[in-house]
């Protein structure tokens, strides 16, 4: 296999699905090494810049390529009780936390500052957010108050929700989350490209990472991989982060232009010729712009690319559009990792799956998951122990708080995402004519599993348990 460079995008998609850890990504580029590639195709069936071909190109890491650097960098120390890999939201909630019960901590980013690329679509919902962070106007596009389902047949269900909702401008958003998060005590590198963890003879942890064209390694008790779908961080630690096809939503996503919409309403597609496995969606960003994208599983993508679906819708329904940007991205939709931690280290966010499996939302989840691990982090470096004995704590406290509800989202998913286009129009006519403030998910996804009793139940049960709106 190859990548085709001026293709790629490098949104992670690849190293997310691929069995034998032969991709390699950094800040620049992706390269897949053909002496460990099996030919198994999946990078190149999820991949939806359809940036990777058959091919061979030798592309193993020389062990001369990069001199190691000892020397200290401006404001680095030699050693810290916590390295966060990635400064998403979880990422940067993880170390505000870890921060603030008095951990020296670091973040290692390897873009140029927290919040790019955006590989999102930015809705979340308003709830429980103040816990993170008190909103501020600077990081709303638009707020959310109704949703529209639009059925296979064209007919459409609204809805309209208790808890308003949000279009954020993730880069605002994202750089508010770091800022808080060395405001409390946590430094941060950019640049900072990690291609490497080691265990010392102490019970400690190496970091490597690449910075201005030197390799170079930083010391640490506890390392919190919050890197991406793709979590090379989990690979290097001894957990299997990899995803079945059927798990990885390959997904495109464009900003169109000169349009018309509801500024209270964010809207989605169902439908296998629409997006098999998937959706489309359209939210609202400005007077006259929306984030308009795709998401199919992996198993789809294999006979036609996600951005060819969203090719044709837009020239559907958004005929006289421009497009001002395209973004591709992967998104886990698949059940939280059996194992996120293991010793020094654990994972968070979507490096740890812990992704809504139907909505692909995880922002709000990575924060919930990072807060956990902060303080979780706290304890065992107060106990002077690193261990998974002591980390699973984490693990536990996911578990009870969303753990349980993400695994019984996956079963839905695999209803929902699979469901043929004639219990979808069916759904529709069973809610024609009730008002939109009766129409939740819950009774829609009560709707899906008519018939299947167990699964009933177990839907009660998960929304009682669960802490926090889907």
């Amino acid at each position: 296999m190859k990548v085709i460079w001026n293709k790629c995008d490098i949104c992670g998609v690849c190293a997310s699905v691929c069995p034998v850890d032969a991709v390699t990504i950094s800040e620049h580029k992706v390269e897949i090494n053909n002496m460990k590639c099996i030919d198994c195709n999946k990078c190149l069936i999820v991949c939806p810049a359809m940036a990777i071909v058959r091919g061979f190109e030798n592309n193993s890491p020389k062990e001369d390529e990069t001199t190691i650097d000892l020397t200290l960098l401006p404001n680095i120390e030699k050693e810290y009780d916590v390295i966060v890999v990635g400064a998403g939201p979880g990422g940067s909630v993880t170390a505000r936390f870890s921060a603030e019960n008095n951990l020296s901590t670091l973040i290692l980013e390897r873009d140029r500052e927290a919040g790019i690329p955006v590989r999102c679509a930015e809705g979340i919902s308003g709830g429980g957010l103040d816990a993170f962070i008190n909103i501020d106007e600077r990081f709303i596009s638009s707020r959310i108050r109704k949703a529209r389902l639009y059925t296979p047949d064209g007919n459409h269900l609204d809805m309209r929700s208790k808890v308003e909702g949000y279009v954020l401008e993730r880069r605002v958003f994202d750089s508010a989350l770091c800022d808080i998060a060395c405001q409390k005590g946590a430094e941060m590198l950019t640049k900072a490209d990690v291609t490497g963890i080691k265990k010392t003879s102490d019970g400690k942890m190496k970091v490597f990472f690449t910075y201005k064209g030197l390799q170079r390694y930083v010391t640490c008790k506890i390392v919190i991989g919050a890197d991406g779908v793709e979590s090379r961080v989990g690979r290097w630690a001894g957990i299997d982060t990899t995803l079945k096809l059927n798990d990885i939503s390959s997904s495109t996503q464009y900003r169109i232009n000169n349009i018309q919409l509801d500024s209270e309403m964010i809207s989605f597609y169902f439908g296998n010729k629409i997006a098999p496995g998937g959706y489309v969606w359209v939210f609202h960003k400005s007077s006259n712009s929306a984030n308009v994208g795709i998401g199919i599983t992996g198993n789809f993508a294999q006979n036609k690319p996600a951005q060819d679906y969203l090719d044709e819708f837009i020239k559907i329904h958004f005929p006289e559009a421009s497009i001002s940007y395209t973004v591709y991205s992967g998104v886990p939709i698949a059940n939280t990792l059996d194992k996120i931690v293991a010793d020094n280290v654990m994972l968070v966010g979507d490096a740890a799956r812990q992704v809504n499996p139907v909505t692909g939302g995880g922002i709000k989840q990575a924060m919930v998951a990072g807060k956990i691990a902060g303080e979780v982090a706290a304890e065992a470096i107060l106990k002077n122990d690193y261990s998974t004995k002591i980390l699973k704590k984490y693990s536990q406290e996911w578990e009870r708080v969303l753990g349980s509800k993400h695994r019984f989202m996956y079963k839905i998913k695999e209803k929902v995402l699979n469901a043929p286009d004639e219990r979808l129009n069916k759904i529709s006519n069973i809610c024609k004519g009730l008002p939109a403030e009766d129409i939740s998910l819950t009774y829609l996804f009560k709707a899906v599993v008519k018939g299947d009793p167990k699964l009933v139940a177990e839907m009660a049960t998960a929304f009682v348990l669960s802490k926090i709106s889907i």
